[in-house]
């Protein structure tokens, strides 16, 4: 649990400081910057939103099935170790 804390902080860490990391294909920064010169912004923050939207959707889908395979490993484990306390009980008892 200790090593899944430590490898979150570290993803936080990267997602959070990754404010400078706007990015546009050559296309779109060309219209925005032609959008720009006519005193229209709103086009640029559009697009950068939806490229970060595009950007973390995958990171988090993974990031969730992982957390519950590894909610679901450590229920089967507890099972697993409990089944086995009863047997040793029901050998020595």
């Amino acid at each position: 649990m200790k090593n899944f804390k430590i490898i979150f902080g570290f993803v936080m860490l990267f997602v959070l400081s990754g404010v400078d990391t706007w990015a546009q294909c050559a296309m779109c920064r060309g219209s925005v910057e032609s959008s720009m010169g006519n005193g229209r912004n709103n086009v640029g923050v559009g697009l950068n939103t939806g490229i970060m939207f595009l950007f973390v959707m995958p990171y988090l889908l993974v990031g969730i099935i992982g957390y519950l395979w590894y909610r679901n490993s450590k229920k089967n484990l507890q099972e697993r170790q409990f089944i086995a306390s009863r047997v040793k009980q029901a050998y020595q008892g």
